[in-house]
């Protein structure tokens, strides 16, 4: 609706204007122009809901065009207009015609795709990860898979003793990376589970079996948690490493409440070190 006001369009796409007509809003003017002709009853105050939300994308695809990138003024200035580009309102004008399809490919060869650059980011920004094995993956970027990279190639490298990775999801791809011959002869459950853990890996040499979670906003390896993980390794043949890992002290801090005990932390910041709930069995290196 905010594109439609923009483009002054009532009943038809042929009514349409652009920058080119000079035809620019405010943001207020668009819940104005909303309000009259679309029967909406936004409220005047809800103004930066438009520039935020409602037009960011348009924005950023070049749909529309706002009057700060023509001058100096600043983009928070409430007097500042929108207006269509003048080539998508070429594109729109011609929307049900018979000349609709031509328009559309003469309009894709102008406009370089927001999906497309898009795209182009998301392969830039994508983290590198080389599993001890030396497989190379790329995770998404962001701040979760920046610990789950450190997991892989500080954590198990210093306390690992040698495990190979499992498993390891990604926010765009769960199932990112899985050794299914191995999770099967180990007995581990199935990797659609719920409680799956973000990093799965294996000592051969110590039957060791890591369920390792990156912790940044939800998800430490609480007293339930542990207790469904083990649960459903009754069958597996690995003895089970339940640990936690953050990014930095004041992540930990967060949730050290929920942590359970017999598990394990570590703080990506200070990577030589753990911190072991473990209570009496800790206490039996010392006999």
């Amino acid at each position: 609706m905010a594109c439609l006001a923009v483009g002054d369009i009532r009943t038809r796409f042929s009514e349409v204007k652009s920058a080119d007509d000079n035809r620019f809003l405010t943001t207020r003017e668009i819940i104005t122009f909303e309000n009259a002709n679309y029967g909406e009853n936004i409220s005047p105050g809800s103004y930066d809901d438009i520039r935020r939300k409602d037009l960011l994308l348009p924005v950023q695809a070049r749909i529309v065009l706002n009057s700060s990138s023509f001058d100096s003024q600043a983009t928070n200035n409430p007097t500042r207009g929108y207006a269509l580009n003048p080539l998508f309102a070429e594109l729109i004008r011609h929307y049900g015609t018979n000349k609709w399809k031509k328009k559309l490919t003469d309009y894709k060869k102008q406009v370089k795709l927001l999906k497309d650059e898009l795209e182009r980011k998301r392969i830039l920004e994508k983290i590198p990860v080389k599993l001890p094995s030396g497989i190379e993956l790329e995770l998404s970027a962001g701040e979760h898979n920046v610990l789950q990279k450190l997991i892989v190639e500080d954590f198990l490298t210093r306390f690992g003793m040698g495990a190979e990775v499992l498993y390891i999801g990604d926010t765009s791809d769960k199932f990112l990376y899985k050794n299914d011959g191995v999770l099967n002869q180990i007995g581990f459950f199935t990797l659609e589970h719920e409680e799956l853990p973000d990093v799965v890996a294996y000592c051969r040499e110590k039957n060791l079996l890591f369920l390792i979670e990156a912790v940044h906003s939800a998800g430490p390896m609480s007293e339930i948690r542990v207790r469904k993980l083990k649960k459903q390794l009754e069958q597996c043949k690995a003895i089970p490493i339940f640990v936690t890992t953050f990014l930095n002290k004041k992540e930990f801090r967060k949730w050290v409440t929920d942590i359970a005990w017999e598990t394990e932390v570590w703080i990506a910041d200070n990577p030589d070190h753990m911190i072991h709930f473990n209570g009496y069995k800790f206490l039996e290196i010392h006999q």
